[in-house]
């Protein structure tokens, strides 16, 4: 079976400086696969180029389709991005926000059906959103309007969904509802997930593959294990971490000498 999504040799330059270099990347169906980097190691542009959005040297292929030679809707039908800072406007009700996911799908005079409809009501069910179709979009909180960006993505029935730092200023509790319904979504639906995260520990606990990014090139990858290390850590952030095992899952801990030798526990 071939995978969901299959890159080699990915690299990406802007204005003459290289900000992907190399990379290739293989994410089964079904598989999630989580890249994680320092801040400026090029994560977001090549989760852009996975998409199309950022044009790239080297090849990429959606379900063994190479991705130049799928039209624009036909890469909507198949990958799905929900960006770290979406704009959302203002005064759009959910409901319309959430329609514009199925603009791929919908006919030559562009007016949504039924079924249409019915996807963008499935979608706001699977993310618990029931009665916020017409809550305006500025009246929502954060953690609501990740939901609510996270549903336009279902409604676009795409396959395989990047998500690109999807915990970004949400609090520890969001942090962990919004990964769970992630995952479960990912098992109902059998989508395939590849996304950002900054966070070590949770990006850990939900991935089944980890990709550590550093200066535009892939560093390592394979299981968390095999990714977090402290030697890796340090070597790649420049940090100072322990990797620890608590209740079975991978914990990244960082530590801070002591200002006073004296303050030191025996």
């Amino acid at each position: 079976m071939r995978p969901a999504l299959y890159a080699t040799g990915v690299t990406v330059t802007i204005e003459g400086r290289t900000i992907v270099d190399q990379c290739d990347l293989t994410v089964g169906r079904g598989d999630w696969v989580t890249i994680v980097g320092p801040n400026g190691a090029g994560k977001t542009t090549l989760l852009h180029a996975l998409t199309g959005l950022r044009s790239a040297q080297g090849r990429i292929e959606l379900h063994g389709t190479p991705l130049h030679e799928l039209s624009p809707r036909q890469r909507a039908r198949t990958v799905a991005l929900v960006p770290q800072t979406p704009r959302l406007p203002a005064a759009m009700t959910v409901a319309h926000y959430v329609l514009l996911g199925r603009t791929a799908h919908l006919g030559p005079l562009g007016r949504e059906t039924r079924h249409d409809l019915d996807l963008v009501d499935q979608a706001l069910t699977h993310l618990d959103l029931d009665g916020f179709a017409e809550r305006p979009l500025d009246t929502l909180s954060g953690g609501e309007r990740q939901r609510v960006v996270l549903a336009r993505g279902l409604a676009q029935e795409a396959t395989i969904l990047l998500l690109d730092e999807p915990t970004t200023a949400l609090d520890i509790a969001h942090q962990q509802d919004t990964l769970e319904l992630v995952d479960d979504l990912r098992r109902r639906l059998g989508l395939t997930v590849v996304s950002t995260m900054h966070d070590l520990t949770l990006a850990a606990q939900y991935a089944d593959h980890l990709v550590l990014l550093a200066a535009g090139r892939i560093a390592v990858s394979g299981p968390a294990v095999q990714v977090l290390t402290g030697p890796q850590l340090e070597h790649h952030y420049g940090a100072r971490v322990d990797v620890i095992r608590h209740r079975g899952n991978l914990v990244v801990v960082p530590w801070r000498s002591p200002s006073h030798p004296e303050e030191t526990t025996p």
